[in-house]
């Protein structure tokens, strides 16, 4: 997952809005106790804040997979 790819996923799934006070404010167990944005700070990998911030937000999981990459047309 590229960082643009995490941008749209947080926008699709919590909204602009919502979606950057999340990345602002919520602190992360999974990748060390930071919040999303210190963590793409610090070199974390997109990836793996996204699934930290969809299992701390109770994300179902049948929403992480391809997170950020649009759906094909069918």
């Amino acid at each position: 997952m590229r960082l643009s790819e995490f941008w749209i996923a947080v926008t699709d799934e919590f909204g602009d809005v919502y979606g950057r006070a999340l990345t602002h404010d919520l602190v992360l167990s999974d990748v060390g106790g930071l919040t999303a944005e210190q963590a793409i700070k610090r070199g974390v990998q997109p990836r793996e804040i996204w699934l930290a911030l969809c299992r701390a937000t109770d994300v179902p999981e049948n929403r992480w997979y391809g997170a950020g990459v649009r759906e094909p047309k069918s």
